[in-house]
């Protein structure tokens, strides 16, 4: 019997979250396929288009590994990065039309640069994260301003810890197929230590 395939929802601690429970993780170096642009998600072309470039190749690459090295696994869950101008967009304003992203998929530690072959705009790269504070937040994409607010100005300042980096989700549900109420999403922050921050120069 073959060996059960690779999930990184259930085997990987970062990719598992509770809806109400802020963790501070420190997220190791991974590998992704990546394909970046801009737009309203729902209605720019641009999404689609990614999302069509970026599976094919994510599927590639397990075959390839299932054939190649008698190692199988799930694709994992598609990630979103995204950034503005403004970070008010991603809480109180939700201008999407303002939005930045950049698509990833995860590829498992043991898939080599030989095993990817990428074209158009998707790049294969590492892509190192560090300590974040993460949370699942239940139901439409659209009503998560209220935990976003929670996370940047209560969670954060209260663990003393400062955002350094991009606004950073993992969708584990598939909006295609379940309620938006029952949508299940990731949502993390890079942080850094406040006192990190704070140190005189040398």
């Amino acid at each position: 019997m073959s060996a059960r395939p690779f999930d990184a929802k259930k085997e990987l601690e970062d990719y598992r979250a509770r809806h109400g429970q802020f963790r501070v993780l420190d997220i190791p170096t991974r590998n992704f396929l990546m394909i970046d642009g801009q737009g309203d998600p729902n209605t720019s072309a641009a999404y689609g288009a990614a999302l069509q470039a970026l599976y094919p190749l994510a599927y590639a690459v397990k075959f390839r590994s299932r054939r190649e090295l008698g190692r199988d696994y799930v694709v994992p869950p598609l990630e979103g990065r995204w950034w503005a101008e403004d970070m008010e967009v991603f809480t109180s304003a939700r201008d999407k039309t303002r939005w930045h992203w950049r698509l990833m998929l995860m590829t498992p530690s043991w898939i080599t640069g030989e095993m990817v072959e990428t074209s158009g705009e998707v790049r294969w790269e590492a892509f190192e994260e560090g300590r974040c504070v993460q949370t699942l937040h239940v139901g439409p994409y659209d009503a998560e301003g209220p935990v976003l607010e929670q996370m940047h100005l209560e969670v954060i300042p209260a663990r003393r810890l400062e955002i350094t980096g991009l606004h950073h989700e993992i969708y584990l549900g598939d909006p295609r197929r379940a309620a938006p109420e029952r949508l299940r999403t990731i949502l993390r922050q890079p942080v850094t230590n406040r006192e990190a921050l704070e140190q005189p120069p040398h």
